[in-house]
């Protein structure tokens, strides 16, 4: 094996565990919120408006996080940020009252909403080094950190740990970590003058990078729904025990895992256009047997099955924008997250608006026909290999219409 692939190699697995780390970082918080609201006395109202202020300062610094990782480069930012959010992890556990909680959760989202669009962009960099989609691998790292950042929370929960302990515990465990991955990533060239200003304003992103802004916008309210809601639906609209609704989650997130390990071969053989139209069917029929379900069992069923659909959306959309904004990979990195952490803020809200209006299943098929946009927005996505194939060759990696921007492949 030659150099440059090992350097590829060796870039492959720092960005795969780096969306891990990110996984568990966000799992390991949200599995002990039980704890945070004994800790400090919290209402479901200030635990709800924790959870919002973090969301909103990944919003803030998604807005500006195309710019700065076009000056500093992917990599840069994440040997940077995600120390940074492994970090502000403990600040969040030691929050001795609400409104240093409520600081501690906005450092934490903005830390985290420039480690998010980095770590695409740093993906969309090493499979186009690749010639072949691999962005849905690397999101199945953060299923995977998900699930296992459960784990180690609950773990946590088992031996006695309180909320700050299980927090502070896991940022002292992770920060080496994060440390341990910064050499691996790919390096980029700069795109400033030698006097250190930055070039000449860029164009505007092309419409079809909004496109794929929309399917991130549609995925992530389809997860944030069940992320909210599943453990309410089952146990006050299903009448299932506590256990039971405990499963939902769980059960879409295992699903992901599992459907994301094939995303990228799936997508090598059918295409991105087929495959959207594909996932959002299969989605939009799994939330209808959620909706009429009269178990919990076969609601249970759909929220795995919507797992298993939804699952290559994110990432592919991704890939597509990455690869349509051709030299401002980042940029359009950056736009597409930040459409979807909006869905991820605003769905679940909206569903609660609608659910406490009528019924939750009611709410819960509003999302039906965001599955069913899904699907029809794959008429957009252009047809055939959206990622160039270079041969396996791994000698350079050329942006997309911008033959003088490279992201060389050095060891």
């Amino acid at each position: 094996m030659s150099p440059d692939r090992r350097r590829l190699g060796r870039a492959r697995l720092g960005i795969l565990s780096t969306f891990a780390l990110a996984g568990a970082l966000c799992a390991v918080w949200t599995v002990r919120m039980p704890a945070l609201k004994q800790k400090l006395d919290l209402t479901d109202a200030q635990l709800g408006l924790e959870v919002l202020g973090w969301g909103v300062g990944a919003l803030i610094t998604m807005t500006i996080a195309g710019r700065i990782i076009g000056r500093h480069g992917s990599r840069n930012v994440l040997r940077f940020a995600l120390p940074g959010t492994a970090f502000c992890l403990a600040l969040v556990g030691l929050a001795p009252n609400y409104a240093l909680l409520i600081a501690a959760g906005l450092v934490f989202g903005l830390c985290f909403g420039l480690v998010d669009v980095a770590m695409n962009t740093q993906a969309s960099t090493v499979e186009r080094a690749y010639g072949r989609p691999l962005m849905g691998g690397m999101h199945a790292g953060w299923s995977l950190g998900a699930v296992a950042g459960g784990l180690v929370g609950a773990a946590t929960a088992w031996l006695g740990f309180g909320f700050t302990g299980a927090l502070c515990l896991f940022a002292v465990v992770g920060l080496p970590l994060t440390l341990a991955v910064g050499p691996l990533y790919l390096p980029e060239s700069a795109r400033t003058s030698s006097a250190g200003h930055a070039e000449s304003p860029r164009p505007r992103l092309p419409l079809l990078v909004y496109l794929f802004g929309a399917l991130v916008f549609c995925s992530y309210l389809t997860e944030g729904s069940i992320a909210d809601w599943s453990g309410v639906y089952l146990r006050d609209s299903l009448g299932s025990v506590e256990t039971v609704a405990a499963l939902g989650y769980p059960m879409f997130e295992a699903s992901m895992f599992l459907g994301r390990m094939f995303a990228d071969r799936l997508t090598t053989r059918l295409g991105a256009r087929t495959l959207i139209m594909s996932a959002g069917v299969v989605a939009a029929a799994a939330f209808a047997l959620v909706v009429f379900a009269p178990t919990p069992t076969l609601a249970l069923a759909g929220f795995a099955l919507v797992g298993l659909g939804v699952c290559v959306v994110t990432p592919l959309a991704m890939s597509l924008a990455g690869a349509a904004g051709g030299a401002d990979t980042e940029r359009a990195i950056a736009a597409a997250s930040t459409f979807g952490y909006s869905g991820l803020l605003l769905g679940p809200v909206v569903i609660g608006f609608v659910s406490a209006a009528t019924s939750m299943r009611i709410g819960y098929a509003v999302v039906i026909g965001v599955c069913v946009a899904i699907a029809l927005s794959a008429r957009f996505v252009p047809r055939g290999r959206h990622i160039e194939d270079r041969g396996n060759h791994g000698d350079a990696v050329e942006r997309s219409g911008d033959p003088g921007v490279r992201c060389e492949v050095a060891v």
